[in-house]
């Protein structure tokens, strides 16, 4: 019975790595046709979403298979919860990639109203704390994971440099309104990766360990 439990963690860990990963390639992918203007990427992306979607549907199938057949406990029951909540964490991820590159055409059909430097700090970084979720999860190493997941505020700090400087591009120039507005909403596309990227790495970091992230123990606080 152990035996079996085991293998069927064993492939349920190796899917939700596939996932990591086809989130980094969609990502990659986005990146590409908003910073290089390679529109042909953009179909690309949208097949990948689907392929994520697919998963989402396949691992939560099997994360609620292994918990009626083998009843887990400890750290195995950790890891197939880790899983389960994250899905949607990552289809997510997958459905923001699709917007980045969606304005990311529109933003192609014309002259760029400015170098996207904050943006592609942005992807960058974005690009490494899914890296580091991937690493985290199969070495299971909570530190990696919550130095990892600190990240996400230097994404936020940049986001917040891009609206200040789009708001002032805005206000001089009305006739930038149309692409600034593009570019916001990449912007927040890509802040709200972050946000669900730290949620997984948050959730690597309570499988290892057993403690919750701060961000958790705060959001259940704040319902009593």
């Amino acid at each position: 019975m152990r035996e079996a439990l085991e293998r069927d963690l064993r492939d349920l860990s190796a899917e939700f790595v596939r996932m990591l990963s086809l989130n980094l390639e969609q990502l990659s992918l986005a990146g590409k046709v908003l910073l290089e203007r390679e529109i042909d990427k953009i179909d690309l992306v949208h097949d990948i979403e689907r392929r994520v979607d697919e998963l989402e549907l396949k691992l939560e199938a099997e994360c609620l298979k292994i918990i009626a057949l083998h009843q887990p406990v400890a750290g195995d029951l950790r890891l197939v919860a880790a899983i389960l909540k994250s899905l949607s964490d990552l289809e997510r991820v997958g459905d923001y990639a699709v917007h980045v590159a969606d304005d990311a055409r529109l933003l192609a059909s014309e002259p760029p109203l400015k170098r996207y430097i904050n943006l592609a700090h942005m992807i960058s970084r974005l690009k490494s704390m899914l890296e580091a979720a991937s690493l985290a999860f199969v070495q299971r190493d909570a530190s990696s994971a919550h130095l990892a997941a600190q990240v996400d505020l230097e994404i936020d700090d940049l986001y917040e440099q891009i609206q200040r400087e789009l708001v002032t591009y805005m206000i001089e120039d009305p006739r930038t309104i149309t692409k600034a507005l593009a570019l916001l909403r990449v912007g927040r596309s890509l802040q709200r990766i972050g946000d669900h990227v730290e949620n997984v790495l948050e959730r690597v970091q309570y499988w290892v360990t057993g403690e919750r992230a701060a961000n958790d123990l705060g959001a259940v606080a704040a319902l009593k």
